[in-house]
């Protein structure tokens, strides 16, 4: 079994029934129309291309003109995901900065062989561009840690996400490949 694999199972034990008052990350009006859920990991090179390369023209066209509503759901694939996601969630009112500022600088804290490795230089991103984060404290935080958690495992469960990312768009999976053509095409038609 796998540490996470193992975390995950150890945290549903311990807090069943308990929900922390954490705040999603989300953007977009509330009250769109049209609501996507993005299950996605922060080790994702495929979750990082999505923030890079379709995320810019959905938030051109969709988001800021109030037709969509986003709502950004953990899915960690491995230990330094969770611990991404974590600091992602630390000191959030809701806003996206530090969830995009993460995959904005992917390629910068994404390499090493170990979770002390990735640590190691997430720690020392958020220190250099001074994220006022406390590294440790975040990541020693059960709370987010179990919000984190029950983010992914609600992911199987409702929607069967396997793999990241996975766009829901008003409760349905998403099937298509995850270009801005085709997301495009498909939110038209839902307005």
């Amino acid at each position: 079994m796998t540490k996470l694999l193992f975390k995950i199972i150890l945290i549903i034990l311990i807090s069943l029934g308990s929900k922390a008052e954490i705040k999603r990350i989300s953007e977009g009006k509330l009250d769109a129309n049209i609501k996507i859920i993005v299950y996605e990991s922060l080790t994702c090179s495929h979750c990082a291309n999505f923030h890079k390369n379709v995320y810019p023209d959905l938030k051109k066209e969709f988001i800021d003109s109030g037709k969509v509503f986003v709502e950004y759901r953990s899915f960690p694939l491995n230990l330094a995901a969770l611990n991404a996601a974590i600091l992602a969630h630390c000191n959030n009112s809701g806003d996206t900065d530090i969830l995009h500022f993460l995959f904005k600088n992917y390629e910068n804290w994404v390499n090493g062989n170990t979770v002390d490795e990735l640590n190691s230089n997430l720690k020392k991103l958020i220190n250099e561009y001074n994220l006022n984060l406390d590294f440790d404290k975040c990541i020693g935080d059960k709370n987010l840690e179990n919000f984190v958690l029950e983010d992914r495992i609600e992911g199987v469960r409702k929607f069967d996400v396997n793999a990241t990312p996975t766009i829901i768009i008003n409760g349905k999976k998403f099937n298509k490949a995850l270009t801005i053509i085709n997301l495009r095409e498909y939110l038209k038609k839902l307005i």
